[in-house]
């Protein structure tokens, strides 16, 4: 009785009313048609990787879709063995009695015991743990739902019909190398949604970039058609809070729009685009850039004017990097916009930069923080840096009339690697670069972006 009330509970949260629990029913009817599922034949949905939004995502479907257990399984992985500190295990603790619900939810699974012996030190609790009972170590403060935790990757992802990547770039190609041993004897390829957002630079045989989507074709052979990209201005924890957002899911028309159709909710509404190669370049640019702007912040004593200013030309050298990736790059505007000023006014890249500047953190801590993650940005500066640096990419300078490499027109991207990366300068050298009385109107390094011959196809290893 106490199982049905809950589920019952759980569903009228999720969806608001009978209504759109039946509406809910629709969309996963129609895409269980679209992908050719048959009745007794549950669609099957793995995350991958279970950092913030990668578990939010997860807990957002099993919200939507988790009562339909007849037509869906929702799963997602994570590596086990991940223990949890006992600052976060008190802090946990104060959490979940700050809830009623969430408490009285604890007390009703049996599950409550646990944490009260996690918070006197009798107990060791652990992250895969903890998750099964709603709890992200990346976000303590904002308690999910429950969720189904597998922590072998077998397990999870051989028969899975879609699979969601919330590994950090970092980590995504090692795991899907892993992840295609267990595919070899599939006859249909899976659908993969990654919600990865940084880069790696090869620079054999020709300076490249390799973009998660890239990682995931090339580690298992899944057809690019297959692999999407989603991304928005989306704080995992305030989306799960249901603060509204939007978000845009990218990749070939045959899965996009009706991937689009289900994901989308009253309060997360999903666009459809085209432009995987904007947007997910975009995705990596922005954290690279967040890590400026908590820096401007904390330096400046939150002065929004000299925020303003990083802004401007941090967006100019975004523009300037994306006309050199793709064709005709989707302006920076509308969702890609929002996007940005989301991730430079709030997330875990801001906020590193912030910690950095005020000196509550430091560089020898490395970039995967407790209670945040990974840092995602701190790499991307590194591959993103390295690759504009190289000669062969150089173009004439605007004013000089010599050859330059690109990485000299983009000061903001140069400056953070010199603080992040090579430690040559502290932090401050962030507001020095703002105030150079050398830096061009933004406007120019657009211009030349625009007007030049700028595309190079062989940064996304095109012929």
């Amino acid at each position: 009785m106490e199982g049905d009330v809950e589920k019952a509970n759980h569903n009228m949260r999720s969806n608001g009313s009978i209504l759109n629990g039946n509406c809910s029913e629709e969309k996963l009817d129609e895409l269980r048609r679209v992908l050719g599922k048959v009745d007794g034949d549950p669609l099957r949905i793995v995350g991958v990787g279970a950092g913030a939004w990668g578990s939010v995502f997860a807990a957002l479907l099993q919200d939507s879709y988790g009562q339909f257990r007849e037509k869906v399984q929702i799963r997602i992985w994570r590596r086990p063995g991940r223990a949890v500190d006992r600052a976060t295990a008190e802090h946990l603790f104060e959490v979940i009695n700050s809830r009623e619900d969430v408490l009285r939810r604890l007390i009703r699974r049996c599950a409550y015991l646990k944490y009260v012996e996690g918070r006197l030190g009798d107990r060791t609790l652990y992250a895969d743990e903890i998750l099964k009972d709603g709890f992200c170590l990346n976000m303590i403060d904002m308690p999910l739902c429950p969720l189904k935790v597998v922590t072998n990757l077998q397990e999870a992802v051989w028969d899975a019909d879609i699979v969601v990547n919330g590994l950090p770039s970092t980590e995504t190609r090692q795991v899907f190398e892993e992840i295609r041993r267990y595919w070899k004897e599939r006859i249909n390829m899976p659908i993969i949604i990654s919600l990865a957002k940084g880069i790696e630079a090869a620079l054999d045989p020709v300076p490249h970039i390799i973009t998660p989507t890239q990682m995931i074709n090339r580690a298992t052979g899944v057809p690019m058609e297959n692999i999407l990209y989603l991304g928005g201005p989306n704080i995992a924890s305030e989306i799960y809070n249901k603060e509204y957002a939007n978000a845009r899911i990218c990749g070939s028309s045959r899965w996009r729009k009706p991937l689009a159709k289900f994901l989308r909710q009253p309060h997360f509404i999903v666009w459809d685009n085209s432009d995987l190669v904007t947007h997910e370049v975009m995705g990596g640019l922005k954290n690279v850039y967040a890590i400026g702007a908590g820096m401007v912040a904390a330096l400046t004593n939150e002065s929004a004017t000299s925020k303003s200013v990083y802004f401007a030309h941090c967006t100019s050298e975004m523009i300037f990097i994306t006309h050199l990736l793709a064709e005709e790059p989707e302006k920076l505007a509308g969702p890609l916009l929002a996007d940005t000023y989301v991730t430079l006014l709030k997330g875990r890249n801001a906020w590193y930069g912030q910690m950095l500047a005020k000196g509550q953190i430091n560089l020898d801590m490395g970039d995967s923080i407790s209670g945040k993650g990974m840092i995602q940005g701190v790499s991307a500066i590194k591959a993103f840096y390295e690759l504009l640096s190289q000669a062969s990419l150089s173009v004439l300078h605007p004013e000089e009339n010599k050859p330059v490499a690109l990485a000299e027109l983009c000061p903001i991207l140069k400056t953070l690697y010199n603080i992040l990366i090579m430690r040559e300068q502290p932090a401050e050298a962030i507001l020095q670069a703002l105030r150079d009385e050398t830096l061009h109107d933004p406007r120019e390094r657009i211009e030349i972006a625009q007007s030049q011959a700028f595309y190079r196809p062989s940064l996304l290893g095109q012929p």
